[in-house]
């Protein structure tokens, strides 16, 4: 599933550097996560790599865009080939 950021974000920069997918953008006023291009880091890292680096903690789980690992893998190798 994608992962979703919430209100709580305070726009620090700590997250865009660390997707290895460029799915996150600055929203207004906080930031925003591209569900069609986030895997949840699957194929690059064991965990979500903005997960791991947000000092809120406002990076959760998406519930509108659920998907299996399956999924998240083939999503992340449609992206790779892409580039």
């Amino acid at each position: 599933m994608s992962l979703l950021i919430s209100d709580e974000c305070i726009a620090c920069d700590a997250c865009i550097d660390e997707c290895p997918n460029g799915a996150i953008d600055e929203g207004d006023p906080t930031y925003v996560i591209d569900p069609d291009r986030c895997t949840e880091c699957v194929g690059c890292y064991d965990e979500p790599a903005c997960v791991a680096v947000c000092p809120v903690d406002c990076i959760a789980p998406d519930p509108d865009n659920v998907e299996s690992a399956e999924e998240l893998t083939l999503k992340y190798e449609n992206l790779r080939e892409e580039e």
